[in-house]
């Protein structure tokens, strides 16, 4: 097992994969103290060489790793990348390009929705995942060799997943259908954290203007703290505390300390301070520019019996195609396209509409009908 803790081992094994058209990567982090994610650990397999790489080794500089990450013409291979992706993105700027993502390309090649790697590697080779160190503290040092092997194994066994996945893909056509997944995630907007965005993320039960107001003003300020502290926003302020914020809209330190988990110093402090304030800017802004939620599209009378048909549909033609049906269309999708036929949805674009799109507006306009053949079921044409 390689473990590289040195910027010279470092450099001399990116060197090695020169001439590889892809290399499996993997990362271990820890995000439990932190806001953004603690890296811990790289793994990365060429070819035929794997090592695992130590961001935290004293005086590592991951330059070299980085390099390699941008070089357009070596393909990224990760599982589930949007966390690893994440983890490149904020310490570069960067976004690993070109990407492939196995997760995705299983779901296109019918292993079902969001496969985890385990699954993907039991049923595409004969190698047996020890997920003994899932958990792990990858922080700890020194990293004890049965965790360098669960680790390293996460892309060594990755090397004959992809090979298989890439030469399914090329045997089918469908090589194209993941390019809308891998524009998600290599597009920065997926990973750009906006804090006058996070009230989005809280559920609440209220639509009321000035309620959102506040809620957005509060968020975005314990966004920004939880930024600029590195903590879990938890750790800066609870969600509940936020809504009772919002919805009480309090005015003095007294009021403000009444607030569940927020307590009499905090109330006082540094914190009280700026929540109160926070308060007011809300309380100020005119009632044309209060948010407003999304208004509610209620579905048709009636339409409920269409969603389930294109539902079985769905399912249907996902079972023969042998691809993920979460893929192809969600269950907004099915109730746009049943009200509308010219729904601007993704089910009708593309790929997926010669999939599934174009036969759910024929059984739309009575034109097919489904049937129950033996144990099947199965698309019936209908005359005029």
């Amino acid at each position: 097992m390689t473990l590289i803790t040195t910027t010279d081992a470092l450099t001399a094994f990116i060197r090695s994969l020169q001439g590889a058209d892809y290399v499996t990567v993997d990362t271990e982090f820890m995000r439990e103290k932190t806001y953004w994610p603690q890296l811990c650990l790289v793994q990365v397999a060429g070819p035929e060489a794997a090592a695992a790489i130590d961001p935290l080794a004293p005086g590592m500089d991951l330059t070299p790793l980085f390099e390699l990450m941008d070089d357009p013409s070596v393909l990224k291979v990760f599982h589930a990348a949007r966390q690893d992706v994440e983890i490149f993105f904020h310490l570069t700027g960067k976004i690993p390009t070109p990407l492939f993502d196995t997760q995705v390309a299983a779901m296109v090649c019918g292993f079902g929705d969001s496969v985890g790697y385990e699954t993907l590697i039991t049923k595409l080779t004969p190698a047996r995942i020890d997920k003994s160190s899932r958990f792990t503290d990858w922080s700890q040092r020194p990293l004890t060799d049965r965790q360098l092997q669960y680790a390293l194994s996460d892309v060594t066994h990755l090397r004959p997943a992809f090979e298989k996945l890439r030469k399914r893909l090329a045997k089918t056509g469908r090589e194209h259908w993941l390019t809308d997944e891998m524009a998600v995630l290599t597009d920065p907007a997926t990973y750009t954290l906006t804090p006058e965005d996070s009230w989005k993320r809280l559920k609440v039960r209220t639509e009321k203007p000035r309620f959102l107001a506040i809620l957005k003003e509060v968020a975005a300020w314990r966004e920004r703290e939880a930024q600029r502290k590195d903590l879990p926003r938890q750790r800066v302020l609870r969600d509940e505390a936020l809504v009772e914020i919002a919805a009480h809209a309090p005015a003095t330190p007294d009021q403000l300390a009444r607030t569940r988990g927020l307590g009499e110093n905090l109330a006082r402090g540094r914190y009280g301070t700026e929540l109160l304030a926070t308060v007011q800017t809300a309380l100020a802004i005119p009632d044309s520019q209060l948010p407003r939620p999304e208004p509610r599209v209620e579905p048709a009378p009636g339409i409920a019996p269409i969603v389930e048909l294109l539902r079985v549909l769905l399912k249907m033609v996902c079972d023969e195609s042998e691809v993920a049906s979460r893929l192809v269309a969600n269950a907004a999708d099915l109730e746009a396209i049943a009200g509308d036929d010219e729904a601007d949805v993704p089910a009708l674009r593309g790929w997926r509409r010669e999939l599934f799109g174009e036969a759910a507006l024929r059984l739309k306009q009575g034109q097919l009908a489904l049937a129950i053949a033996g144990k099947k079921v199965k698309l019936v044409e209908l005359g005029n």
